[in-house]
């Protein structure tokens, strides 16, 4: 945040030099090392920011990411429970086929002889 701040001051200093009625006369006199070394310091906070961004990321990433290290394990948790269902279906598969067979018998012995 403090580096867009700066930037956009610098832009701001450096447009308000060049901005006037006598342009040309401006342009001259417009301090163009300074606004060099302002980009030159700029330049370098970026690329220290973002190796320390990247570092960060690479080698200690929780302090980043807190949630990142849970996906792993969500993860391992997410395929047990889908085992336990696939066995909890053949579980109900099997026993399914059971009830088949006893309805079968039950339905034997309820129904009337048809012998008389």
């Amino acid at each position: 945040m403090k580096v867009a701040a700066l930037l956009l001051l610098s832009a701001a200093l450096c447009t308000a030099q060049t901005s006037g009625s006598d342009h040309k006369k401006q342009v001259e006199s417009v301090n163009t090392r300074g606004c060099a070394d302002l980009t030159l310091v700029l330049d370098n906070w970026k690329y220290a920011i973002t190796s320390q961004v990247k570092d960060l990321l690479l080698h200690n990433h929780n302090t980043v990411l807190p949630d990142y290290g849970r996906i792993q394990p969500l993860s391992n948790a997410l395929e047990d429970l889908y085992q336990e269902f696939n066995q909890l279906k053949q579980r109900l598969s099997h026993l399914s086929g059971q009830f088949i067979n006893v309805e079968a018998i039950v339905g034997n012995m309820t129904t009337p002889h048809q012998k008389r």
